[in-house]
């Protein structure tokens, strides 16, 4: 049960984000915006980073469990500081697509094209770790794409039309998953919790994206960090996203991983739900029906796998 509630609220709070993106004063670049949300993140996580590892040293003092695997989890951080580095670097481009895509496809169309990131979890679990691909995948997986060209052309399926911000989303949903797939032996290992990776990813991310602002953009923009206004969209926006983890992650705490994904699997139809009612954008009957293919196809690869 607790699980299910966890989910229902990461399902919630995530679909609500690209309306926040799309709200944002026009000043506010994609840049900027997501290097402040990534350290507001950070400063969320911190707490509980702290939390966490006074509690794996009092476990450590009680000799409760296996001390070498509680000192992994306390230091293991120290022997992937380069991984770390990496991942900094990846989320900062991956989150800076991600709000990109938003601006160009809006809030329905690149929410649609956000599901792909279950293509490439079976592609680079292929790749990485060997998880052969059956032939059940391999259809959904064509008729989720299917289902989202029908929804992005509206019937159409001309390909010229297609919207460039849906390729935006599409190459920041595989960077999302190339990370994660690269993370996971970290986590079996016990090197890192999600926790620490959370607060580490967007600690390095804002800081790297921080840092190299100024190259890509003029030194008058340094007036978007004087507006107090803009602070008011960076703090919710890391709110949001910081708590759409913190439940994901406590969901998947208490479920197995495919059913906290079939859990927030319509999360496209309850952003074009806040879309049209806050931001005006139309949800045609194409968009109904391509994310029908596309929850579907979602619950069949995750049934699959979990059957697997």
């Amino acid at each position: 049960m607790k699980g299910s509630v966890f989910g229902v609220l990461s399902l919630l709070i995530g679909s609500f984000i690209p309306i926040i993106i799309l709200l944002r004063p026009k000043e506010i670049d994609a840049y900027i915006f997501t290097a402040m949300y990534c350290l507001i993140e950070a400063l969320i996580f911190l707490p509980l980073v702290l939390i966490e590892r006074g509690k794996i040293k009092q476990q450590i003092q009680n000799q409760t469990e296996d001390s070498q695997d509680l000192n992994s989890l306390l230091n293991g951080w120290k022997r992937n500081k380069k991984f770390l580095i990496y991942l900094g670097i990846n989320f900062a481009v991956a989150q800076v697509l991600f709000v990109i895509a938003f601006e160009l496809a809006g809030a329905i169309n690149a929410t649609l094209a956000a599901r792909t990131s279950i293509i490439f979890a079976l592609l680079f679990a292929f790749i990485f770790s060997y998880e052969k691909i059956s032939k059940v995948k391999i259809f959904f997986s064509i008729f989720l794409i299917f289902g989202l060209i029908l929804a992005i052309t509206q019937g159409s399926f001309n390909l010229l039309e297609f919207n460039i911000g849906v390729l935006i989303m599409i190459i920041s949903a595989m960077l999302w998953m190339l990370a994660h797939s690269l993370t996971k032996p970290i986590f079996d290992k016990n090197e890192l919790t999600p926790t620490q990776l959370v607060f580490s990813r967007n600690l390095l991310s804002g800081i790297f994206l921080i840092s190299t602002y100024f190259i890509f953009f003029p030194k008058e923009n340094v007036n978007i960090l004087l507006n107090p206004i803009n602070y008011y969209f960076f703090i919710v926006m890391g709110f949001f996203y910081a708590f759409n983890l913190y439940f994901w992650y406590k969901s998947v705490s208490y479920l197995e991983v495919s059913k906290a994904t079939i859990i927030n699997s319509p999360a496209p139809i309850l952003t074009a739900l806040f879309a049209f009612i806050i931001l005006g954008e139309i949800f045609t009957i194409y968009h109904l029906i391509g994310s029908i293919i596309i929850i579907f196809s979602i619950f069949m690869i995750v049934k699959e796998k979990n059957e697997d």
